[in-house]
């Protein structure tokens, strides 16, 4: 299964979504592939500790811009490999919007060469809705859309839900909803208003887990780190155990 996990809006936990789902599911033995497709490249930065020497060559820039296979890396994590992403990759959009090939497919393209060595494929994608973001989408079988308590971020989800529906009418019509996470979950109105709200307009697309506001998550990352390894019976780290459980049954 190869999962999209996208957010519009930044700051909503995604790439502590993407790190968590993929360490706890290479920790349990499965063979799990993340492709960080953020130009900041914040999965990178924690889970290859030679991330500073990586160039634009040896990341997923080759295959976006240059349509080179996926520059595949071992993590500091068992089972879990790692296509780093670069700065670069924020040229991406000035570059593929004058492309003539299947500009939207490149990712795919490739992708499709060594899918069938992984369980799960995990695509981090950036806070944008951009080329990356359809690429990533394109290759992707589902996608989960993390969103954080606040108007704005709410409202960013229809916009994602829309981007969705576009590429499943024009480049992938196989393209799901697995569902939408609520992240940075703590005791305030702001806070409960919010999964209310985003239960009562979404419903049962809403996953029953709900990851809490934990400062481990951030020190984790500080320490590069995935939360099960840093701090594994922490608040953070059992709610994305709980989600694998919920979403993958495992």
């Amino acid at each position: 299964m190869i999962i999209s996990i996208a957010s519009q809006k930044g700051g909503t936990g995604k790439t502590t979504t993407s790190i968590s789902l993929a360490t706890a599911l290479a920790q349990r033995g499965k063979k799990v592939l993340l492709i960080d497709i953020d130009s900041q490249a914040n999965s990178s930065k924690v889970l290859l500790k030679d991330y500073q020497d990586i160039t634009s060559a040896k990341s997923i820039c080759a295959t976006i811009l240059d349509k080179k296979p996926l520059a595949i890396r071992s993590s500091s994590i068992e089972n879990l490999d790692v296509v780093p992403s670069h700065i670069l990759l924020s040229n991406t959009d000035i570059e593929l919007t004058t492309a003539m090939d299947h500009r939207e497919a490149r990712l795919k393209n490739e992708l499709d060469k060594v899918k069938s060595n992984y369980d799960f494929i995990f695509i981090d994608c950036p806070p944008a809705l951009s080329w990356l973001t359809l690429n990533a989408f394109t290759a992707s079988d589902r996608l989960v859309v993390v969103t954080s308590p606040g108007y704005f971020e709410l409202d960013s989800i229809n916009q994602i839900t829309k981007t969705m529906q576009q590429v499943q009418e024009n480049f992938n019509p196989d393209f799901e909803l697995l569902g939408l996470l609520f992240t940075m979950s703590d005791p305030t109105i702001n806070s409960k208003t919010s999964i209310r709200l985003l239960r009562q307009t979404y419903g049962e697309a809403v996953f029953d887990t709900i990851i809490p506001r934990n400062t481990d998550l951030r020190d984790a990352h500080m320490s590069q780190q995935d939360i099960h390894t840093y701090a594994p019976k922490s608040a953070g780290s059992n709610a994305y155990i709980k989600l694998i459980k919920e979403v993958f049954s495992i």
